[in-house]
This record gives C-alpha cells, sequence and structure tokens, in this order.
C-alpha cells in the first residue's frame, strides 16, 4: 500500500495558519477547509473587536487619523508586530511600542502618520497606565510634613511628562504643523478619587518634580529652590513662589508630603 508523502497538519499548524490569515489576509492564504463567508466574519469580527480596543485608549489620535488612517494603523500592527502579553489591558502599550520601535525605526515618522503621533500616543497611553497603576506603600511618609524643610516625596501616581508638542491641546481641529518653540511639561496623575487628571507646569515645577523624582541627594525642598534658582535668571520669582507651588502640589495629591 503506498502511503501518501504529504503530512497531515498538526492542530497546531491549522492554528497557526489560522491566525496568519486573520493578521494579514492579503498575505496569507486562508485555510482551505472554512467556507469563505465564515472566514470574512472571522477576519472583521477579529478586527474590529482589536480596533474598538485600541480606539478607546487612542481616542483623540483614532478621531485625528479618521477611519481610513486608523485601519491602516491597526493592520499595520497587526501584521508587522509580534505582541509580548496575552492581557487585553496591556495591548494598548504594544501598539505604542510598535510605533516607536518599527513604525517609526531609528526616530524617522511613517509618512502616512502626522509628526506628532507618537508623543501623542505616549500622552493618551498614560491615562490607562496611570488608572491600573499600584499605589504602593506609604508608611515612611510624613502626609503634613514641612516640605521647605524636610524631603518632598513624589506620589508614585504622578508622572511629570514633557513634550515637543502640546498634546494635551491636539484635536480634529487642532493639528499644528511645527512643533511650538517650548516644550510641553504636565504632571499626568491619578487623584484620592482614583481619577486621573493632568495639571500644565511651568520649567521651574517640572524642574523642581524632576529633582523631587530623583530624590536629588537627600535634598530639603529649599535646598531643591536654591539649586533651581542658582540655575535660572529669576531667582527671586523661584524664591517667592517655591513654597507656594510645593503646597499645591501636595493639594493636589501630587506630592505626599515627606519623608519620615
Amino acid at each position: 500500500m503506498k502511503r501518501d508523502p504529504t503530512p497531515t497538519p498538526t492542530f497546531q499548524d491549522v492554528q497557526y495558519g489560522f491566525a496568519r490569515h486573520l493578521r494579514d489576509p492579503e498575505r496569507a492564504a486562508a485555510p482551505a477547509d472554512i467556507e469563505p463567508r465564515r472566514m470574512k466574519v472571522y477576519r472583521e469580527l477579529f478586527f474590529n473587536n482589536l480596533s474598538s480596543l485600541l480606539a478607546g485608549t487612542f481616542p483623540v489620535l483614532h478621531a485625528i487619523l479618521g477611519e481610513d488612517r486608523w485601519a491602516a494603523l491597526v493592520r499595520d500592527f497587526m501584521v508587522r508586530h509580534q505582541a509580548h502579553t496575552p492581557l487585553f489591558p496591556e495591548v494598548p502599550q504594544e501598539l505604542l511600542r510598535f510605533v516607536q520601535e518599527t513604525r517609526w525605526a531609528d526616530g524617522v515618522p511613517h509618512p502616512d502618520d502626522p509628526p506628532f503621533l507618537l508623543e501623542l500616543a505616549h500622552y493618551e497611553w498614560v491615562e490607562l497606565a496611570l488608572q491600573l497603576a499600584d499605589d504602593g506603600e506609604h508608611a515612611e511618609v510624613d502626609p503634613q510634613g514641612d516640605l521647605l524643610a524636610g524631603l518632598p516625596v513624589l506620589s508614585p501616581l504622578a508622572w511629570p511628562l514633557a513634550y515637543r508638542w502640546p498634546v494635551h491641546r491636539l484635536s480634529a481641529t487642532n493639528q499644528p504643523a511645527a512643533p511650538p518653540d517650548q516644550p510641553t511639561f504636565l504632571v499626568v496623575y491619578r487623584d484620592r478619587e482614583d481619577q486621573v487628571r493632568f495639571m500644565e507646569v511651568n520649567a521651574v515645577t517640572a524642574r523642581l518634580l524632576d529633582l523631587i523624582g530623583n530624590g536629588s541627594d537627600c535634598l530639603s525642598g529649599q535646598e531643591m529652590l536654591n539649586r533651581i534658582a542658582a540655575e535660572l535668571p529669576a531667582s527671586s520669582a523661584v524664591q517667592d513662589g517655591g513654597a507656594q507651588t510645593l503646597a499645591l502640589l501636595r493639594e493636589q495629591g501630587i506630592l505626599l508630603g515627606t519623608r519620615r
């Protein structure tokens, strides 16, 4: 009896072939034993669910790109990116990683993307990341400590960010062709009611938060202000407004207090 030289595909082979077609139907053939009408349903369901999941995290980016460019971005992500997580909440971070590492290789924007796409995507992803972030332990913090004499503590749920583009103002009707001369400094944070909020800050406050967040060699709040004053020409303004700024940051929950 003559044996068929063609081996029977394993179940895993069938799964891989099915998945390849769902991801890239133009280049990967559909499994031969699935009715085309049903295969079309699978393709549309898979794509639409992924597109909807991502649009929920990146609503401004979705609106700016419009349906055609958005669909092309999602398809490119499906075809060229190998995700490393099975968790739905982490899929938006995979899209961000794909844009940064693959679609914008070497920092060069994709020709179909607006030049602010990567920064906008990061800013929109931060909201989701903060919603899921662990607030950690605060046993070594004095909430009522003296912010000038003591060592201010930055909340782990407060992320100081700097962007070339005014990402918090971008929209379908506001798409600047070039970034402004000055960077945009933001603090995105989760407040005591677990609502994610943002605060636009100036360069002085951004520098202060940078020093606090980095530990800054165990400097007190006043010593940090002194350092910033030495770095900037308007030293009196830094000193005069420093205590007020520290108090405001604590009131908003961006600072937890001082280290015990």
